[in-house]
C-alpha cells in the first residue's frame, strides 16, 4: 500500500505561536517550576528585553540591632551642661546581580517527520521540545545551585550544608534520617521552617522510602499522589550530584531561585536545505531561548561572556557571591549524606 503524504516541519510551525506554545509546556513540565523553587520573575523578564549581559538589583538592607538610646533631658551643646546631638544610625545598600543566558538548539526534520506522520504534529513537536528545555533548564538550576554552594564553602564557612556522609557507610548514621534532615533546616536558625520542597536522587528516595518516611498527598484535583517529607514536597532527580556513595539532598523556599524568560530576536524559524539527502531535501528547526536564573541574595561574579556562562562556568565558585548578610535570609539548605 503506497505510503501516505508525509508532514514537513514547515507545514505545521508557526513560529510566534510555536514559540509561546513551547515556553508553556516547558513550564508545565518542569517540576521545579511546580513546586515554587523556581519562580518566574517579571523583573528578570524586564531585564531580558532589554540589553546587556548582567543585571544589577540594588535593594537596602535591613537595619541593624543597634541597641537603642535612653532619652534624657539633657541641654544641646551650646547651653550649659550640653552635649553634642548622637550620631544617627545609616541604612546599608546591597546588590544583587543576575546573568543572561542565550542559548538555542536546532532539530532536523527527517526524524520528526517520521514520527509526525497521522499523528498530532504540532503537539508532538511541541512536546519534544517543550520536554527538552525543561531538562536543560533543570540542568542549569543545578549547575547555579552548586556555584552557590561552592562559593558558600569557600567564603562562608560552609553555613548552608550539614554534611554527616563521614569516613564510611553506617546505617542510620551516615545516610538519609529524619534527624539529618532536622539539623540540615538548622542552619537557617528560626528560617528553619522556610522550605517547601526537597530535592533528592533516586538512591536518597529509596533510602526515605525503606524507612518508612514518606508522605503520599493527591494533589489539587486528586489525579496525582505527591510524595512528601515533612511537609516538603519531595523531587526524585538522578540528576542530583553524587560523588560515589556521597549525595546530596537540596531544600528550597518558595522563590529561593528566580526565574526570567526572554525573547530572543528569532525564537523560532524553520531553514530548507534543499541540497541535502542528495537533493531530496531536509528542514531544520531552530529554537532559542532567554534564560535567566537567579539565585535569591546572591551576586553573578563570574564574567559576563557573549551568550552568557556556560553550566560549568556557573558551576565555579568564583560566579557566585552572597550578598545578603545573614544565612537565614537564604532559603536554601544542603544535606550530605552517605548511602549504602
Amino acid at each position: 500500500m503506497a505510503a501516505g503524504p508525509l508532514t514537513q516541519v514547515s507545514d505545521i510551525v508557526v513560529p510566534e505561536i510555536f514559540t509561546g506554545y513551547s515556553i508553556q509546556l516547558t513550564e508545565e513540565k518542569s517540576r521545579l517550576v511546580q513546586s515554587g523553587a523556581l519562580v518566574r520573575s517579571p523583573l528578570l523578564d524586564q531585564h531580558l528585553a532589554g540589553g546587556g549581559i548582567t543585571f544589577n538589583a540594588p535593594s537596602f538592607r535591613d537595619l541593624d540591632n543597634d541597641a537603642e538610646r535612653v532619652s534624657t533631658d539633657t541641654p544641646h551643646e551650646g547651653f550649659t551642661g550640653g552635649v553634642a546631638s548622637p550620631d544617627p544610625q545609616k541604612i546599608l545598600t546591597l546588590t544583587e546581580v543576575a546573568v543572561r543566558l542565550s542559548r538555542n538548539q536546532s532539530w532536523s526534520s527527517a526524524d520528526l517527520a517520521a514520527a509526525l506522520a497521522g499523528a498530532d504534529p504540532m503537539s508532538a513537536i511541541g512536546d519534544r521540545v517543550a520536554a527538552y528545555w525543561a531538562r536543560r533548564l533543570q540542568l542549569c538550576f543545578v549547575a547555579t545551585v552548586q556555584g552557590i554552594i561552592a562559593d558558600n564553602t569557600a567564603n562562608d564557612a560552609g553555613d548552608y550544608t550539614n554534611d554527616v556522609s563521614g569516613g564510611g557507610y553506617l546505617p542510620g548514621v551516615t545516610d538519609f534520617s529524619a534527624e539529618a534532615f532536622i539539623d540540615t533546616t538548622l542552619t537557617m536558625g528560626d528560617s528553619m521552617e522556610d522550605t517547601g520542597m526537597l530535592m533528592v536522587h533516586s538512591v536518597v528516595y529509596a533510602r526515605m522510602k525503606k524507612n518508612n518516611l514518606i508522605d503520599f498527598i493527591p494533589d489539587a484535583r486528586g489525579e496525582v499522589v505527591i510524595p512528601t517529607f515533612h511537609g516538603r514536597e519531595v523531587i526524585i532527580d538522578d540528576g542530583m550530584p553524587v560523588t560515589g556513595q556521597i549525595y546530596d539532598s537540596w531544600l528550597f523556599g518558595a522563590g529561593a531561585v528566580q526565574l526570567g524568560v526572554g525573547s530572543p530576536k528569532v525564537a523560532t524559524e524553520v531553514e530548507r536545505e534543499a541540497g541535502a539527502g542528495a537533493g531530496g531535501g531536509q528542514e531544520i528547526l531552530y529554537n532559542r531561548v532567554e534564560w535567566s536564573l537567579h539565585p535569591e541574595g546572591h551576586a553573578y561574579t563570574g564574567a559576563a561572556t557573549l551568550g552568557g556562562p556556560t553550566n560549568a562556568v556557573l558551576d565555579d565558585a568564583a560566579s557566585w557571591n552572597r550578598v545578603f548578610p545573614e544565612r537565614k535570609q537564604i532559603k536554601f539548605a544542603r544535606l550530605v549524606t552517605r548511602e549504602a
